[in-house]
């Protein structure tokens, strides 16, 4: 089981090593801060916000405001689709950004966010249009 587990991890980093080519690895400017997201490029993030159990809530959020959470999240520009909070876990936030934002979302969380939260992140696209259109095609056969 380890011996699989090496070789597919070994598989998959070379995988993504070739892909880096000299026009992959060169530094592009950052996306601007107003870039709307689109058909084409457009995915979904949803976020865990897991909250440590071990401290009361009042600390938490102290914590919170003084690392700028709330100022910081989400950044302008970037849709909320959905932020629920999840008893026992913490909170679960889906977003609608740019792929080309995607870094600067998971920088906004990671300085503002860690301590309170552990966090998981899940990218996602938006099926619906296409899973409702082979819904309807099947129905009406």
């Amino acid at each position: 089981m380890r011996s699989i587990r090496l070789a597919l991890m070994v598989t998959t980093w070379l995988t993504g090593a070739c892909a880096l080519t000299p026009a992959t690895m060169a530094q592009t400017a950052p996306p601007p801060a107003n870039a709307a997201p689109t058909a084409d490029n457009a995915v979904l993030l949803t976020v865990f916000f897991k909250h440590d159990q071990s401290r009361p809530l009042s600390e938490l959020n102290a914590q919170l405001d003084k690392q700028g959470f709330r100022k910081a999240f989400p950044p302008a520009g970037v849709e909320v689709v959905s932020w629920y909070v999840m008893m026992g876990i913490g909170q679960v936030v889906t977003l609608r950004l740019p792929a080309s934002r995607l870094r600067e979302v998971n920088r906004i969380i990671e300085d503002t966010a860690w301590g309170p939260y552990r966090t998981e992140f899940y990218p996602t696209y938006d099926y619906k249009p296409v899973g409702m259109a082979e819904h309807d095609k099947a129905a009406a056969n």
